[in-house]
């Protein structure tokens, strides 16, 4: 296992090439790292579907096992510039912007889940990926649960991070205005930097407060029928949603286990990327 750690520490560094982690006083949990750039794909573009353009790019075309990437609310696909490096020496890596994100177009219908669910699995079936695992940060978790559980054979594995099921799983405290208030102005930046729209992070933010009003609201009974092998990760410090909410999630999903990530809050994927791989790479690697 040690010998497993020091080499994904090496192929982080790689990826990072000559950018330079500052030190600093701040909590791990309470940093907002700024990802390294994504690899060069072997085939990227834009998927016609459900009347929108879907961007994805695929990294080690030829590798075995497909994995979707799928990120969360406000952002792209860039925030995987940690993951992708890493993932892509042992599987298929696919990456897409989610409807309304980074360089997908919005379209006219409102956002719902259901219909980001419906705009991954018509990319399945662009790019002719029978079935696939799903890795899903906050609103990809929640679109990866939706999938597995209305479309099973299609869904090999499930990995959600910081995905909540229903309304109620949120805390009732208000979390750091400071914090969201930097969160925003990076997502605005990356917006304006990869959108043909790059005026248009507003109506993405009116769009998904529309959807955030009212979802997710995922059906118990449908989360009980998800076969996949499933991990429900969360950070330790999650200052978004309950931490007896995963448990619950965890129950209800048949054989799915719990995984607490330390010292990382709803941004652990960027906190601590090695923990985060680690917990990614314990689901996907192992035997059915």
């Amino acid at each position: 296992m040690l010998l497993k750690r020091i080499g994904l520490v090496f192929l982080l560094l790689v990826a990072l090439g000559p950018r330079v982690v500052a030190q600093t006083e701040t909590p791990l949990w309470k940093t907002q790292p700024v990802p390294p750039p994504l690899p060069k794909a072997d085939k990227s573009g834009f998927a016609p579907v459900n009347q929108i353009n879907l961007y994805y790019a695929v990294f080690n075309q030829n590798g075995k096992d497909p994995v979707i990437l799928l990120h969360g609310g406000f952002v792209s696909s860039d925030e995987w510039g940690f993951e992708v490096p890493l993932l892509s020496k042992t599987h298929q890596v696919i990456v897409v912007d989610s409807r309304g994100h980074g360089r997908s177009t919005l379209g006219s219908a409102p956002l719902s889940y259901q219909l980001l669910s419906s705009d991954v699995l018509a990319l399945m079936d662009y790019l002719n990926i029978k079935k696939a695992s799903i890795v899903g940060w906050s609103d990809g978790g929640i679109i990866g649960m939706i999938l597995s559980a209305k479309y099973p054979p299609r869904i090999d594995k499930l990995f959600t991070f910081g995905a909540n099921y229903n309304l109620a799983g949120y805390k009732n405290e208000a979390g750091d205005p400071e914090a969201g208030k930097r969160f925003m102005a990076n997502a605005e930046a990356n917006y304006r930097k990869v959108s043909a729209t790059p005026d248009s992070f507003a109506q993405l933010k009116t769009a998904l407060g529309k959807m955030y009003s009212s979802e997710p609201n995922l059906n118990p009974a449908e989360l009980k029928t998800i076969k996949a092998p499933t991990v429900i990760a969360c950070g330790q410090y999650e200052q978004f949603i309950k931490a007896e909410h995963f448990r619950e999630l965890a129950a209800l999903i048949p054989a799915a286990k719990l995984v607490v990530i330390p010292n990382v809050s709803h941004g652990g994927p960027l906190q601590d990327p090695i923990s985060f791989h680690e917990a990614v790479a314990g689901l996907l690697d192992t035997a059915k």
